[in-house]
């Protein structure tokens, strides 16, 4: 049994001793248990692949855990799955299955657990591991259409400098339907999707009328390869990679991955960093969330409010890039703290555009409250029900939106979150209403976390020395704007990448997506994929 990495609370005690015997009463010896010091607070290794679905199930359903993803290591002579569980009052719980280099095929956890779903497409696709009874497998971050089974490009052996000549267009391809009634048809969406976006992403939807009846969206059309690209670059180039393959919460990301690092180094975060660190987390919440309300308005029409909030967000760009040198808040983590400090009269000129925008924030939501137009395009529309959200394990705003609770600001505080008050907004009803008022209310919390993080300020350095002298892995985690934001990372005694995997919102709640979308009228569609507030380029990391 390994070492914790920090002694466990009193009340935490009470629920890890609860959760070993109920594990112990189920399963018996068909699993072993240990502390960790990688971020998790327990794991449980598998004896048999067999087991996994009931763990699963187990964890996730009987014992109310969130589902953080699915990591895939390809060792040695190992296969190392890692599956990511959220225990409240606990912490992290890691899955652990090995299983020889020689296994193809695992199985699925998807029947119990449906937020697997996606992770288990994407290890199939990027590694060529099959899952059992997988409803649907293939097609998915590499087309069919383009792409062909067993490239497998996440596999050690495979080159990401090496071009993919034998990449050929499939001008037989068609997409698999579900809607047989008569009269049915497909409409296709893109992939040259504008639509408030400007991404890339293609949806299929399916109908025999005026509303949409199902709904898919297809994304990684500009698959970049992130993870399997940081293999071998250093800390500092894998560092650049986090915090760019998605700009708008480019700090979040860049947090989570310096915090696994950190776990790794047993580096102690100086004071003053650990609360800057909240400050810029919370400054870029504050502004992603007035972008997404932008959005929201100018999906309605409603053109004047759209510029209102526009010119918000634009105001805390600017405000950001006076502040630290980047409108995006690119280059400010750095593995032991940060790349620089702040001064006084920075942070008084940071406070006065953050209580503008507030208060502008506070106005714009008194008046699209009283407009009735407004109204009827977002209320009881894309709704998903408490009961859908925690079935699908949806993140952020989204899932808050619909009676899911969990903060990892709060759940699992991280960078000295658990040292300030605040608040983490709920609604029940689920529909685009709902997720509008999410994102006002937690954009007021992001202000007040602001004010608190200055008037409670102290002196000191702002990072500590860092050096990877040996060899390991962590998990960093963080609640970036879209919800949680999972980062494992592997390195060697050099310090060098050995397997970095990013586990974004954008990419568990797409797959809930649909849940909103079906139903409802196809001029319902952009507005509720503003209410979604998703990012495709989350996902084409």
């Amino acid at each position: 049994m390994a070492a914790s990495s920090s002694p466990i609370a009193g009340d935490s005690t009470v629920v890890m001793i609860d959760l070993i015997a109920a594990l112990e009463e189920r399963f018996g010896s068909e699993i072993a248990k240990g502390l960790a010091n990688s971020g998790f607070v327990i794991t449980i290794s598998l004896s048999r692949p067999q087991v996994l679905p009931a763990l699963c199930k187990f964890l996730f359903w009987e014992r109310g855990c969130q589902f953080g993803g699915i990591i895939a290591e390809e060792q040695s002579t190992l296969w190392e799955m890692h599956y990511a569980f959220l225990m409240a009052d606990l912490g992290w719980i890691n899955v652990e299955l090995s299983v020889p280099l020689e296994t193809t095929t695992l199985p699925s956890i998807v029947k119990d657990v449906h937020a697997a779903d996606w992770h288990e497409r994407e290890i199939e696709d990027l590694f060529g591991i099959r899952f059992e009874n997988h409803p649907r497998l293939g097609d998915f971050v590499l087309h069919d259409q383009i792409w062909h089974e067993g490239i497998d490009p996440m596999r050690k052996g495979f080159s990401a400098s090496r071009p993919q000549l034998e990449r050929k267009e499939d001008l037989e391809w068609q997409p698999l339907l579900v809607v047989e009634d008569p009269g049915s048809f497909a409409m296709p969406v893109g992939p040259v999707y504008e639509g408030g976006i400007g991404e890339s992403l293609h949806f299929l939807l399916e109908t025999v009328g005026e509303d949409v009846i199902r709904a898919v969206p297809r994304l990684f059309y500009n698959y970049r390869a992130v993870e399997k690209v940081a293999e071998g670059r250093t800390l500092g180039n894998a560092l650049l990679l986090a915090e760019r393959f998605a700009a708008t919460s480019a700090f979040a990301h860049s947090l989570a991955f310096c915090l696994a690092v950190e776990k790794i180094a047993a580096v102690d975060v100086p004071p003053r960093a650990m609360a800057l660190r909240v400050l810029l987390a919370e400054l870029e919440r504050l502004r992603h969330h007035a972008g997404a309300i932008t959005a929201i308005c100018d999906s309605t029409a409603l053109s004047v409010s759209s510029a209102q909030a526009s010119i918000i967000e634009e105001n805390l760009l600017r405000a950001s890039c006076a502040f630290t040198g980047h409108r995006y808040l690119f280059g400010l983590n750095t593995p032991g703290g940060l790349s620089c400090d702040f001064g006084s009269v920075q942070c008084k000129a940071l406070l006065v555009a953050v209580d503008k925008a507030e208060s502008d924030l506070r106005i714009l939501e008194k008046r699209l409250r009283l407009s009735s137009s407004f109204l009827d395009r977002l209320e009881d529309v894309g709704v998903v029900t408490g009961e859908s959200a925690r079935d699908l394990n949806l993140v952020g705003p989204i899932g808050r939106a619909s009676a899911q609770h969990c903060d990892l600001r709060k759940a699992c505080p991280y960078s000295g979150y658990g040292r300030y008050a605040f608040e983490a907004p709920s609604e029940t009803e689920g529909d685009g209403y709902a997720r509008l008022r999410v994102l006002f209310s937690e954009a007021a919390q992001s202000a007040i976390l602001i004010h608190q993080v200055l008037e409670s300020l102290k002196e000191g350095p702002v990072r500590a020395f860092f050096e990877v002298s040996h060899a390991g892995a962590a998990l960093g985690w963080v609640e970036a704007p879209r919800g949680a934001a999972l980062h494992w990372l592997r390195v060697n005694e050099n310090g060098v990448v050995e397997r970095y995997r990013a586990i974004t919102p954008s990419f568990n709640n797409w797959l809930g997506f649909h849940v909103a979308a079906e139903d409802f009228a196809f001029q319902d569609f952009p507005i509720i994929l503003a209410t979604f507030g998703l990012s495709a380029t989350e996902c084409d990391r």
